[in-house]
């Protein structure tokens, strides 16, 4: 109680200081209070010196930088803020310092813009764009056996485009009622492993409340499946749809990534903007959730037998995973999840984790505001890869194909946002991360620049294919061949 008492009152203090300045320049009002004087109003230099270049001469991690704020640094005249400034607080200004950090190299450093030949740590590419109009807010790409491939809209259409990448223009008719609202709509979309022989395609979707409710504004993620028939929807039955208490007017967070592995469905939903609710078993926000194709329950799920929880979890604690993956080598799933503003998470799955959300994270809320000053917890899986400040990851890729070699078994995690960065950089990324024995130990920008990254699939021809917003389009990356050596 004496803790959250010291961070109510710290809190208190330097909102009421702050009163007269937009909410979203809390922090910046904390820093300009105790720090600019020292470091200068961008933090860019001082008597302190500079805190955004990157150069850290007392440890430049996030614990040490903490560290230095709460304990000061007494031989070079810095004061300790850590009877004046809660733990909260101070964790928020290391969030703060980062984004500034990021600005300041987004500066220094030329964006990864791919215009021609695009060279990387492992390979090189070019870019191709296979449809470049036509869509309106693509959300997922999915590949089927014949050549074909779906495409959502959020706005509610599933469309088609044929074996050339041609767009049939009319969108298939007959497909399930979507909420649009805000991030709500029409989401992924995946076809059966046994799509050949059933034919189903299992979409996610903002769905209104169900027939027989009260009517109202309310939505809540579903799964449903069905067949494509002549470019009808047809055969449309229910695999998730969470109990009418659970729904809500908020338009935010909906998760939504499908994936499946040895026969199961795996699916993700956010917390639908109730972080508290990520924490309860008992309801389906901010989990991931395991489902037999049919909808029906694994006998095996960690929560299956209990009666206060929700027998479709999986895992818990998440705020809004958009991406999800399975390595098929070793059936390990994989999500990468937003943030608030920092805190951005790739995560290994494990069958009834917890992963902290709001518990622990690395980033604040969005006005500067303090969260918590907890990055780990005992109980808590930690992310393998967190991105503070923030690249708002969404669409998650495994590459098994054998046109980049080089990039075999590694990750492509999409962005709407560009590096990280606060600053000017406002289009999407594509990154590249390797594990090995279970560690992150390479991680690179693959390209900026070129839109906000939607999704990203490894197609059946061994390529990347990344579907972008602003511009609504759908591209792919097309390996180049080594130049050769040059004689001795």
């Amino acid at each position: 109680m004496r803790a959250l008492h010291f961070f109510q009152c710290s809190l208190v203090c330097f909102l009421a200081a702050t009163a007269s300045v937009s909410a979203k320049s809390i922090v910046d009002a904390v820093y300009r209070e105790n720090c600019a004087s020292c470091h200068g109003a961008e933090l860019e230099a001082g008597s302190g010196g500079a805190l955004a270049d990157g150069l850290w001469k007392h440890g430049g991690s996030d614990h040490a930088i903490a560290d230095s704020i709460a304990a000061g640094i007494l031989d070079a005249g810095m004061p300790a803020y850590g009877k004046t400034l809660s733990p909260e607080v101070i964790r928020s200004l290391v969030v703060y310092i980062r984004e500034k950090e990021s600005t300041f190299q987004a500066k220094e450093v030329p964006p990864v813009m791919p215009v021609g030949v695009v060279k990387t740590q492992r390979g090189s590419f070019v870019v191709e764009t296979v449809l470049a109009s036509g869509l309106e807010t693509p959300w997922a790409l999915a590949f089927l056996p014949d050549g074909r491939k779906l495409v959502t809209e959020r706005p509610g259409r599933l469309r088609v485009i044929d074996a050339s990448w041609n767009l049939v223009l009319e969108p298939v008719n007959g497909t399930p009622q979507v909420v649009q609202s805000n991030q709500g709509g029409l989401l992924d979309v995946v076809p059966a492993p046994d799509f050949a022989s059933s034919g189903w395609i299992y979409l996610s979707y903002a769905a209104p409340l169900p027939r027989g409710e009260p009517a109202s504004k309310s939505s809540m993620t579903k799964i449903s499946r069905g067949r494509l028939i002549q470019n009808r929807w047809v055969d449309e039955e229910t695999i998730f749809e969470a109990d009418p208490v659970h729904f809500s007017t908020s338009g935010v967070h909906f998760g939504s990534r499908l994936v499946f592995d040895r026969g199961d469905l795996y699916f993700s939903i956010g917390d639908r903007g109730q972080s508290p609710a990520a924490q309860d078993i008992a309801a389906p926000n901010g989990k991931i959730l395991r489902l037999h194709s049919d909808g029906s329950i694994p006998a095996d799920n960690p929560f299956a037998t209990r009666i206060d929880a929700l027998a479709a979890v999986w895992s818990y604690g998440h705020r809004n995973p958009q991406g999800l993956v399975v390595d098929p080598r070793s059936h390990e799933i994989y999500d990468t999840e937003h943030g608030p503003r920092g805190g951005d998470e790739f995560n290994l799955i494990r069958k009834g984790a917890n992963f902290g959300w709001p518990l622990v994270c690395f980033g604040m809320n969005y006005d500067g505001s303090p969260l918590t000053a907890l990055t780990e917890l005992d109980g808590i899986d930690a992310p393998l890869y967190h991105w503070t400040p923030s690249i708002a990851t969404c669409g998650l890729a495994f590459y098994i194909g054998d046109k980049f070699p080089d990039w075999t078994h590694d990750y492509f995690v999409g962005g709407l946002r560009a590096g990280g960065s606060a600053g000017p950089r406002k289009s999407g990324c594509l990154q590249r991360l390797r594990i090995r024995a279970g560690k992150v130990i390479e991680a690179e920008t693959i390209f900026e620049g070129l839109g906000r990254v939607r999704d990203v699939r490894c197609g059946p021809d061994g390529l990347i294919y990344v579907v972008l917003n602003q511009p609504d389009s759908i591209i792919r990356l097309v390996p180049v061949l080594a130049e050769p050596a040059d004689p001795i």
